[in-house]
């Protein structure tokens, strides 16, 4: 078998066998096709398209090329919950310790934010001392005494995707449903999980701009996640303005923080709820959505959920003083408001353009070796369709160094619309694939 076989058939758009995706991996992950050949492939893929078998098999392939870890030995359902990457989207945060207080094992490997989307494991390292760089055997010791933990991805688990990640981003081959689905499914399933729930966001803070998209992209996560026998749900979530009011790392860990003792803003409360209601379904924990939803309440209403962040944060190593305290957490040297320049109600507030102004800031990178400035970003006053005075505060901005606030000013103002009435407000949940 030949690598330079292997590029050609899917060149001609012939369909390939699991034995030759696995002799491309595999060669491909201990060094014995070199980058030019796998290059050739990848673009080839991403021009002809896989069948869902091929997908299937692709992610089997990435999957096995590093440990899957075997939790068969824990008696709780183990079910985790990923996101296609969106603002201000802090979830994860929210999530892990709700569906743990439920009986539920939650073991999450998260990743970094890069360019305007923000990523948990920067959010986590946050609060003082988390530690996200646990050990294989340190996340499986958590998940037996506290049941969830929160990790980067290790050297151990899908290394194949590692590599050609790297490789996609720089051969302009990211953009391919099938290349998407196996990296993401082929480390969440790695995790050891039976159920997985999807956030597919849509719109203009998300890599999935719109709804077809985004729907394509959520059928083959489905249908790949479900040919490998496990239990998945797929939400498609609206991403055209930031997802709760803080937008950077302390200031979306305070946000997390009010949702779990019953406060924090309607919608990212409400996708919350509805995403751990479907958690709790595939948990087999709740025998309806509607049932896991009273559930969520429950947990958060009773104080139980906000006792696990706790016991979790303390697990790993963090404080979790900050749980009740937001001023224990990074605080950004200075302030400003960001006052409205017109009268009217706000008809656009840009994700992608807010999102891109929080990384100006330093709460993201534009590089994976960039530093992050926790302390820094953006709180929100005002959200579509409110009604705006002119010089009335948008939003309170948290910075660092004045020269980066000039910088992000371009994209603030870039990112609103002015209108004489209020627009429709748009459903949270697009689409749920169940």
């Amino acid at each position: 078998m030949r690598a330079s076989d292997i590029i050609q058939k899917k060149r001609d758009a012939r369909e390939l066998t699991r034995e030759e995706i696995s002799f491309l991996i595999e060669g491909y992950t201990q060094g014995q096709i070199p980058d030019y050949q796998v290059s050739a492939w990848l673009m080839a893929v991403y021009w002809r398209g896989m069948s869902p078998g091929e997908t299937s098999d692709l992610t089997e392939a990435m999957l096995r090329s590093g440990r899957v870890l075997d939790l068969s030995h824990l008696p709780a359902a183990k079910v985790d919950k990923h996101s296609t990457g969106g603002v201000g989207d802090k979830t994860s945060l929210v999530l892990a310790p709700v569906i743990a207080a439920a009986g539920i094992c939650v073991p999450m490997i998260s990743g970094r934010g890069l360019g305007h989307t923000g990523g948990t494991l920067d959010k986590l390292e946050s609060i003082p001392g988390f530690n996200v760089r646990l050990s294989l055997g340190d996340f499986l010791r958590l998940l037996e005494t506290v049941g969830a933990a929160l990790i980067g991805q290790t050297e151990e688990i899908a290394p194949a995707d590692k590599k050609l990640y790297a490789l996609r981003d720089v051969t302009a081959t990211v953009e391919s449903i099938p290349l998407i689905t196996s990296s993401i499914l082929s480390k969440k399933l790695a995790e050891g999980i039976e159920g997985l729930v999807l956030d597919v966001k849509v719109g203009s803070g998300a890599f999935m701009k719109t709804l077809e998209d985004a729907s394509r992209l959520a059928d083959s996560l489905v249908t790949i996640g479900r040919r490998m026998g496990k239990r998945v749900v797929a939400l498609l979530t609206a991403m055209e303005q930031p997802l709760g009011r803080a937008i950077g790392n302390s200031l979306e860990v305070a946000e997390a923080n009010e949702v779990l003792q019953g406060r924090g803003p309607a919608d990212l409360n409400a996708v919350c709820e509805e995403l751990a209601g479907w958690m709790l379904v595939l948990g087999q924990r709740a025998k309806s959505l509607e049932e896991g939803k009273q559930q969520y309440r429950a947990l958060i209403q009773s104080g139980a959920a906000a006792g696990k962040w706790r016991e979790i944060i303390r697990a790993q190593g963090g404080d979790p003083i900050v749980v009740d305290n937001a001023r224990c957490l990074p605080q950004a040297r200075h302030q400003t408001e960001w006052r409205s320049p017109l009268a009217g109600y706000l008809t656009r507030l840009d994700a992608e353009k807010l999102g891109r102004a929080a990384m100006v800031l330093g709460a993201g990178r534009q590089r994976v070796e960039d530093p992050i400035d926790p302390a820094v970003g953006i709180i929100l006053h005002k959200k579509l369709g409110a009604p705006v005075a002119r010089d009335e505060s948008l939003a309170t901005v948290h910075y660092g160094d004045p020269a980066r606030l000039e910088e992000a000013r371009p994209l603030l103002e870039a990112a609103l619309r002015f209108g004489s009435a209020p627009a429709a407000p748009a459903p949270l949940i697009l689409r749920t694939l169940a």
